[in-house]
């Protein structure tokens, strides 16, 4: 996380990883709660990513299952959320754009069973980069765009659709204009798909102009970001921004830079909850902690 004594702030967020094996539970550095009202402080998202309906392979033979098993799990908690947030690869890449659009409609389907409506949806690289995000904004809309929910901003940043990996100076724009409106010290949580700092370039966990978005992003005091991609939990931080990424629902992959190739790690049977997961981020937290979770979203 970082060298920064956290309890010398007002935390704003924590992080339940719902479905991980060890759960990480903090407080964000990047967030802090003494800019919000009262009302920013009671309630809570979930993010879900990386489901990759369609795939099939050994990585998961239980892969049919576990969009449905995370849904359920989610419909389960004793306080819904207020929103739900799918951070990009809600489909597996196929090169044959009617079975791309019928993955769609099949994930669309599934998670319509999802009791809390309000769900928001970022495509990630293998919804939109071989068709610049066509059959993505047919099924799901806008790819970039942003919202406020009691008195913190959201953005949610395309960094997907440009098979360069890039945000492109067009969105780099949008972005510094959206955030012109907002006070240097308003709570600000960012949502992209790939990172936006360079965890491993030569994987493709980078955004080759990210740098750009973090240079818009530096003189606000209170930002967070959320992303997906790369399939495990990891915590970064760029100044005073905090970078936490979330576990996939589908494999997971090795952390950067243990291996020579970004190969799924393999599939073991007997694990609990086989490296995958869902997170909750909940505002108004006083102290962090650590909890353990199955797929289910049962405590283990």
């Amino acid at each position: 996380m970082t060298a920064e004594p956290i309890e010398h702030r007002r935390q704003l967020l924590k992080l339940a990883a719902l479905g991980g094996g060890a759960v990480y539970l903090s407080g964000l550095a990047g967030c802090a709660s003494a800019t919000l009202g009262d009302a920013a402080r009671d309630f809570y998202f979930v993010q879900l990513s990386d489901t990759h309906w369609g795939f099939s392979g050994p990585p998961n033979p239980e892969a049919a299952n576990t969009l449905r098993q995370a849904v359920a799990a989610v419909n389960a908690m004793a306080a819904p959320p207020d929103f739900i947030v799918f951070t990009g690869d809600l489909t597996h890449t196929t090169d044959d754009p009617a079975e791309r659009r019928r993955r769609m409609a099949e994930f669309r389907s599934i998670v319509s069973a999802l009791k809390v409506k309000n769900v928001r949806f970022m495509p990630g690289e293998h919804d939109a980069a071989l068709d610049r995000g066509a059959a993505y904004k047919e099924h799901f809309g806008e790819m970039n765009y942003a919202f406020d929910h009691k008195g913190v901003h959201f953005i949610a940043i395309d960094n997907v659709s440009d098979p360069g990996a890039n945000i492109g100076a067009a969105q780099l724009a949008w972005l510094q204009a959206d955030l012109a409106k907002q006070a240097k010290n308003a709570p600000i949580v960012v949502l992209t798909h790939r990172p936006l700092f360079d965890l491993a370039p030569k994987w493709d966990w980078a955004t080759r102009d990210g740098a750009l978005a973090m240079d818009i992003l530096m003189p606000y005091s209170n930002v967070t970001v959320f992303y997906g991609h790369i399939h495990h939990e990891h915590h970064h931080m760029t100044g005073h921004i905090a970078h936490h990424s979330a576990k996939s629902l589908i494999f997971p992959l090795p952390l950067a830079g243990s291996q020579e190739r970004r190969t799924p790690l393999a599939w073991n049977p007997a694990s609990h909850d086989h490296g995958l997961g869902f997170r909750q981020v909940q505002a108004g937290v006083a102290q962090p902690k650590i909890q353990e979770f199955g797929p289910d979203g049962t405590a283990a």
